[in-house]
């Protein structure tokens, strides 16, 4: 059936997994080791393994470790909110839905990402 649900839910993590990935490496500079996004009602969380860089894992390391995790995630937060209206157009762009909201975080002990979008509309697929 052609029309509104020709893509698996399946195909549709695969193409979000595969923007955000393009997203990380374009805009961000450093694409993850591994990304994986679940589709669950209307929220996409996407994970992201590896996204630290070796700079980074040093600056954690550090005796002043506290004060540098803070400043990784400052940084790469205001990054993320810079560049919100891109990865909102690729949201869009492959479930059709409007981003409604956008929440990440990421950890400085193993290096992962966690988005989550909120959608307008749970999307649909076959």
């Amino acid at each position: 059936m052609l029309g509104k649900r020709e893509k698996s839910k399946g195909q549709v993590e695969a193409e979000i997994s595969e923007a955000v990935t393009r997203f990380e490496k374009e805009y961000m500079g450093r694409g993850p080791l591994e990304t994986k996004t679940y589709l669950i009602d209307d929220m996409i969380i996407v994970r992201l393994k590896g996204v630290l860089t070796r700079a980074e894992y040093r600056l954690v390391k550090s005796e002043r470790n506290t004060k540098a995790r803070e400043l990784i995630k400052q940084v790469r937060i205001e990054l993320i909110e810079n560049g919100r209206p891109i990865l909102e157009s690729l949201i869009k762009g492959i479930t059709r839905r409007k981003v409604r909201s956008l929440h990440t975080d990421i950890s400085t002990v193993s290096g992962e990402r966690i988005i989550i979008f909120t959608l307008d509309k749970a999307p649909e697929w076959e």
